[in-house]
């Protein structure tokens, strides 16, 4: 059983075999004591090290993995051996010979050249990742910014997203080349070297004259601006995100273990659920998967809003990211069958029809159509879905209780008043809601010269609320005199036709007559009024000006009269004189 090192490889923590370690240290040293007296070895072995941590950490599973001697010898294998780039081989003589193929290219990864850039680097870290000369790549985006817009929006972008190559490990991969020993020595001292030119060329004078007006561009102020203002934003945007995740999830959680999971909580509406919902489901169950279904997006919502505040912020995992989602996909799934289900209970509908006939002592009285007023009988709670409500009868039983009512007129066949009862209901097959239809209690008397009906309909809370609704269809014979009650007011159905072209409530309180076309005459509405004249139409008038304030309100019987002024208030009301 071997020991096992905690090492820290370019700031990032491993966990490493004692063999694997000891093996590492000896690889170390070597390239050390191979670079010693070099120009820039520390920024080569800094540049080596990174290097050899960013392999680890591509090559481990999870945090806790402990790297092997199977780790380290892959990674020296694409680092390449000492002896390939003539470093101490004394170290490594108990190691076999191995020819050493390095790699010719690998893929590109897209960075900012910040060395060839004119304002962020862009066009230049394009140029290598897809192998256009960057003139031409600045003259696409200059000519969509100018005719649309978009290459200004898309540079910013870019700009903000894209990070610079800093090291030399970054300028490799932006290149496509292999990032071992040699090519990270090989940039270096490229880098010295070029910095050696340019100290040789250097105009001092010129050198001084920008000195004295600033050590940057221009173009390097105006990106360090956007750059400090896009921040402020993207900060914004993550303290929006913390607090629009939080809030919601705060709100699902106390709505879970209120309304899902203890059932002595008697919120209102939490009643419903049952005589809504057909599914079979409990109602924790559905809270549940409501629960997972939009909490976990507002999760991830609150672990970005996290992560966009705090740079160094520790990840979930991949595999709680992925436990995460499958749960997510799978409350949904059960959510939309549910659904699915639900919906099919509204499908088809069925009706139940009962007709009866009104015998009339003397058939030239006036018949009246009332509405019989039971909201005393019911103790109606006051939590409604839809238009219905739970209530409670005589006998203290719980019941479903709703207003859903019409009444509609039409032309009887012969000399005898008729009424026909429909009774309508939803249901997942036409047989089933035709059944529920027939367990609809509704009531209708006779007395008289008067038809009472019943102002709700109830039925057994077994049957669900699936949008019972009573139609009371009244034939009335051909000359036979009518009045809708005021009680009907609310009631009375669309489809009457009628002399006047009264809409419903609007037919309560006159006296009617059936016609020999089937139509309803109107015998005591009122006339129609003649044109008026404008002042007439006007109806009435409020004029505000600097010798106070003048109102004049008219209708059809009466007039109001007010002005306001430095004499006083005169008021004058009567009735209207249109003589």
């Amino acid at each position: 059983m071997n020991k096992t090192v905690n090492i820290n490889l370019a700031n990032s923590l491993f966990h490493i075999d004692e063999n694997a370690y000891n093996k590492l240290r000896r690889y170390l040293e070597s390239i050390k004591r191979s670079f010693a007296g070099t120009t820039g070895s520390e920024e080569i072995i800094a540049d080596i090290e990174a290097r050899i941590a960013e392999l680890f950490l591509e090559k481990m599973e999870n945090e806790r993995q402990v790297i092997t001697q199977k780790e380290v010898d892959s990674v020296i294998n694409i680092m390449g051996q000492p002896e390939d780039y003539m470093v101490d081989e004394d170290i490594f003589e108990d190691e076999p010979k191995k020819s050493f193929e390095q790699p010719t290219s690998r893929t590109k990864k897209l960075y900012r050249d910040i060395n060839q850039k004119y304002i962020g680097g862009v066009c230049a870290g394009l140029e290598h990742y897809l192998g256009f000369d960057a003139l031409w790549i600045r003259l696409i985006f200059i000519l969509l910014a100018v005719f649309t817009g978009f290459g200004l929006i898309a540079y910013l972008l870019l700009w903000i997203l894209v990070p610079e190559a800093a090291t030399t490990s970054q300028k490799l991969d932006m290149r496509g080349e292999p990032i071992n020993i040699s090519n990270i020595e090989r940039k270096v001292k490229e880098g010295f070297d070029d910095v050696a030119d340019k100290v040789k060329s250097v105009d001092y004078e010129k050198v001084g004259n920008k000195v004295k007006s600033g050590s940057k561009t221009f173009f390097d102020a105006i990106g360090d601006i956007i750059m400090f203002l896009f921040k402020v934003f993207g900060k914004f945007i993550g303290i929006l995100l913390i607090i629009i995740g939080a809030t919601t999830l705060i709100g699902l959680f106390i709505a879970l273990f209120t309304i899902g999971m203890v059932n002595a909580v008697n919120l209102p509406g939490v009643d419903f659920y049952d005589i809504v919902l057909t599914t079979g489901a409990p109602v924790w169950v559905v809270s549940l998967l409501l629960f997972f279904t939009l909490g976990i997006p507002f999760f991830f919502l609150l672990y970005l809003g996290l992560k966009i505040l705090v740079n160094n912020i520790k990840s979930i995992g991949n595999i709680a990211k992925f436990s995460l989602l499958g749960l997510w996909l799978i409350s949904l799934g059960i959510l939309i069958a549910l659904g699915i289900r639900q919906t099919a209970e509204f499908a088809n509908v069925g009706s139940v029809s009962i007709k009866d006939q009104m015998v009339m002592e003397n058939t030239s009285d006036t018949l009246r159509i009332k509405m019989k007023d039971s909201e005393l009988d019911y103790g109606m709670e006051n939590m409604h879905f839809g238009r219905m409500a739970f209530a409670y009868d005589n006998n203290d039983n719980k019941i479903l209780i709703s207003d859903e009512v019409e009444i509609r007129v039409r032309e009887a066949e012969d000399s005898i008043v008729h009424i026909n009862v429909r009774k309508d209901a939803h249901g997942n097959t036409a047989l089933a809601a035709r059944e529920r239809a027939k367990q609809i209690n509704y009531g209708y008397a006779f007395e008289g010269n008067q038809i009472i009906l019943d102002e709700f309909l109830t039925t057994d809370p077994a049957n669900k609320a699936r949008n019972q609704e009573v139609t009371s269809t009244i034939y009335i014979p051909k000359g036979m005199v009518v009045v809708f009650d005021e009680s009907t007011r609310g009631y009375v159905g669309r489809g009457i036709s009628n002399d006047r072209d009264y809409y419903r409530s609007n037919m309560v309180g006159y006296t009617w007559v059936m016609g020999d076309d089937g139509e309803l005459k109107c015998l005591d509405c009122p006339e129609e009024e003649e044109e008026q004249t404008d002042e007439e139409e006007e109806g009435g008038k409020i004029i505000i000006n600097e010798d106070g304030v003048n109102i004049d309100v008219k209708d059809r019987k009466d007039s109001f009269k007010m002005r306001i002024d430095q004499d006083g208030v005169e008021i004058k009301a009567g009735e209207k004189n249109n003589n």
